[in-house]
């Protein structure tokens, strides 16, 4: 199958992001129509959700349209390595962080999930690991007050 012609217009990648932005938008704007919105001085439950749906609508509108005055590029084949690594990763966090504690779980998230990217680099990676692992504790745990414990048990 041949890629779209030298003269097509229409980022294909933006254009199917700003499809389902606008999509996901429309859908939570469906599914909060039985909610009271209220006011902005009185926010109802249907406020927040339908502010963020509105907003995703309006990013995808943006994406979209920015999209189609670009010269055209397909849409390349989902690779399932990347894939698969990254959905494993972030469930043996979920399972490590109750058991393990978060420093370990998180740790393991970020260096585990960076072996989707074959290209990169384990300096890089540990540093990426212990700066997220302490912003993660301190945002989460400690600011938050997060109920997982920071160690093993």
């Amino acid at each position: 199958m041949a890629g779209p012609a030298a003269s097509d217009k229409g980022d294909r990648p933006d254009l199917l992001t700003a499809a389902i932005f606008v999509g996901f938008g429309a859908l939570g704007l469906w599914q909060t129509r039985v909610l009271e919105g209220g006011t902005l001085a009185q926010m109802g439950p249907g406020f927040l959700p339908r502010v963020v749906c509105v907003l995703l609508i309006v990013l995808g509108l943006v994406i979209g349209f920015a999209a189609l005055r670009r010269d055209a590029e397909p849409i390349e084949p989902i690779k399932l390595r990347p894939v698969i690594i990254i959905t494993l990763s972030i469930v043996a966090f979920a399972y490590a962080a109750t058991h393990l504690g978060f420093v370990i779980a998180s740790l393991l998230l970020v260096i585990a999930g960076s072996l989707a990217d074959p290209g990169g680099k384990w300096r890089t990676t540990l540093l990426l690991a212990a700066g997220l692992t302490a912003f993660g504790a301190i945002v989460f745990v400690y600011g938050l007050g997060v109920q997982v414990p920071l160690w093993p048990v």
